[in-house]
């Protein structure tokens, strides 16, 4: 079972990073998730959002360096 992944680094984009939310919805052992200077900004983060609440068990998420700002981070704080 998947409980760590780290993504850093890797130019996800909010396409990228709204792809990755979908899959990792389904993955109920993530704990850890990195996903740092990836460029996913707040439209990406709004599609991350909607992953959070189906990962019961994550417990770290790294999201530094994506310029999510103050919309992208009120999207995640919705759902936390």
């Amino acid at each position: 079972a998947l409980g760590h992944l780290d993504l850093s680094v890797n130019k996800l984009g909010a396409e990228g990073a709204g792809r990755l939310a979908g899959v990792l919805g389904k993955c109920k052992t993530l704990a850890v998730l990195c996903l740092s200077i990836n460029q996913i900004g707040p439209e990406g983060a709004g599609s991350l959002g909607g992953m959070l609440e189906k990962c019961s068990a994550l417990r770290h998420l790294d999201l530094s360096g994506n310029q999510i700002g103050t919309k992208g981070t009120g999207r995640l704080a919705g759902v936390l």
